[in-house]
């Protein structure tokens, strides 16, 4: 028996905007409201407003918070200021990645991990089980908030408009309580879009309200709702990895070319840690394959799963693909095997049903915003 998916507390509101909804990691989600392409330009060049409560808040907190997710995750966590966040992987014994996180430190001994939607149930069972032996609490806070991102260029000033929080003081990774529009919430500045914008954790009870406040201060210069569409070709063109696509627990940090969250000059033990220093020697001396970005010559779309080719051979693996309203050209993210990996490689394509299709390949991001 299939369990009816979860719903957000902005659930009537997104079907009172006529969003199409979808099932994702057990949530009904909008996916659009109007067009994707749409959307995906307002947060380029205006802004956008996203319901992202799907995503698992965890409370970590108690005298060795700290130490346990030391231990627990790959990053040092101890040099993370109260206010600040980072972004850091929990990873098995084997150094395959379970997921990514946010790990937001909130107080001295208060920290929130915030994991993907579809792994929050086993990122929380492996803190809890990591927990052991530590003076620490681990709760799971998913139903205690209500998650509101407002990306783009205009998301400051619609922002500022609606509280008295030091926004320009706010730095990128950083978040602080304040109240917006009467709400209180925890302001972060983090997204996942390759824009500025912010994250607003509130309680559930206060979604539709602080929603409704965003959309009106946001409308003169052009805010609009969007869906989980435009979310996936915004962080595809800024290069952005997606948990269950550029990283698996078959792969470590290492060979998604993020070794630098694994933090080896930590104190003490970590879990995998044995294991991903064998891993990061493997990557200097004789990386199996390299996360590249590849730009279509044609107007045919890789999807994930599709085999990158080169002279008749396999050599690599489609992770994402999607149209770039930003390039107007389709774009994909791959493993490719090293040698065929430098930007500007020739004779490189993707198998689209049959037919190998050209593509260039090129350093990730595609997009990069103006600062």
């Amino acid at each position: 028996m299939t369990s009816s998916p979860r719903l957000t507390a902005l659930d009537a509101l997104h079907r009172s905007l006529g969003a199409t909804m979808t099932d994702f990691a057990g949530w009904d989600m909008p996916l659009r409201y109007a067009s994707e392409r749409d959307e995906h330009t307002a947060v380029r060049t205006r802004a956008g407003l996203f319901d992202l409560s799907h995503m698992g808040e965890i409370t970590v907190t108690g005298p060795q918070a700290m130490d346990l997710l030391n231990y627990a995750l790959v990053g040092n966590i101890g040099t993370v200021g109260t206010g600040r966040a980072r972004y850091t992987m929990i990873c098995q014994e084997d150094g395959g990645i379970v997921d990514d996180l946010i790990v937001y430190r909130l107080a001295d001994t208060e920290y929130m991990v915030v994991a993907n939607a579809g792994n929050a149930q086993i990122v929380l069972d492996a803190l809890t089980e990591r927990a052991a032996g530590f003076d620490a609490e681990v709760r799971d806070d998913r139903d205690a908030y209500a998650l509101i991102a407002v990306q783009g260029p205009e998301s400051p000033g619609i922002l500022q408009s609606l509280t008295d929080a030091d926004l320009d003081g706010l730095k990128y990774y950083a978040g602080l309580p304040g109240t917006v529009a009467g709400v209180p919430a925890l302001i972060a500045r983090t997204g996942y879009t390759g824009e500025d914008g912010f994250e607003l954790f509130a309680l559930p009870q206060h979604a539709e309200k602080l929603w409704q406040a965003l959309t009106e201060a946001g409308a003169p210069a052009g805010l609009i709702p969007c869906g989980l569409s435009c979310r996936d070709t915004l962080r595809l063109e800024a290069g952005m990895p997606l948990y269950g696509h550029e990283l698996t627990t078959a792969l470590t940090p290492f060979d998604a070319g993020l070794g630098r969250v694994v933090k080896f000059e930590k104190d003490g033990d970590f879990v995998g840690r044995q294991a991903l220093q064998a891993a990061a020697e493997r990557a200097e001396t004789a990386p199996p394959r390299k996360l590249v970005g590849l730009i279509a010559e044609g107007r045919r779309v890789p999807r994930a799963g599709m085999s990158v080719v080169a002279g008749g051979q396999v050599v690599g693996e489609v992770t994402s693909g999607a149209p770039s309203p930003t390039l107007g050209k389709p774009i994909a993210m791959a493993y490719v095997d090293a040698v065929h990996a430098a930007p500007g490689t020739e004779g490189v394509g993707v198998d689209i049903r049959g037919t190998h299709e050209p593509y260039e390949v090129v350093a990730l991001p595609f997009y990069k915003r103006q600062k």
